[in-house]
C-alpha cells in the first residue's frame, strides 16, 4: 500500500464496498466523493496498475463493460492499512 497513490487507495476503497462494480460506477462514486469530474484517463490507467499489482481483478460482464473484485491480498492490504491507520487515529 505504501507505494500507491491517494487515488489508487480511494479505488480500493470503492471496489471493496460494491458488489463487482464496473468502471462508470466506480467513478461516479469517486465523482460523488471528490465533488469533482474523474476522467477515464484517470480512471482506467489507475485501475490497470492496481490489477498488474494484483490487488484487483478484472472480469467481463460484456463484450463493453468490465466489473472489479479485490484478490485476497487486496482485501489484505486493505486490513493492514487500516490497522496501521488505527495506531494513529481512533474515532
Amino acid at each position: 500500500m505504501y507505494d500507491l497513490t491517494g487515488f489508487q487507495r480511494d479505488l480500493l476503497y470503492v471496489i471493496a464496498g460494491e458488489d463487482e462494480p464496473h468502471g462508470l460506477a466506480i467513478k461516479e462514486e469517486l465523482e460523488q466523493y471528490y465533488e469533482k469530474e474523474i476522467h477515464h484517463g484517470r480512471l482506467y490507467p489507475n485501475l490497470d496498475t492496481l490489477v498488474d499489482k494484483g490487488l484487483v481483478e478484472k472480469g467481463r460482464r460484456d463484450r463493453r463493460t468490465n466489473f472489479y473484485t479485490l484478490t485476497r491480498r487486496g482485501r489484505r492490504e486493505l486490513e493492514a492499512r487500516r490497522d496501521w491507520e488505527t495506531q494513529y487515529v481512533e474515532l
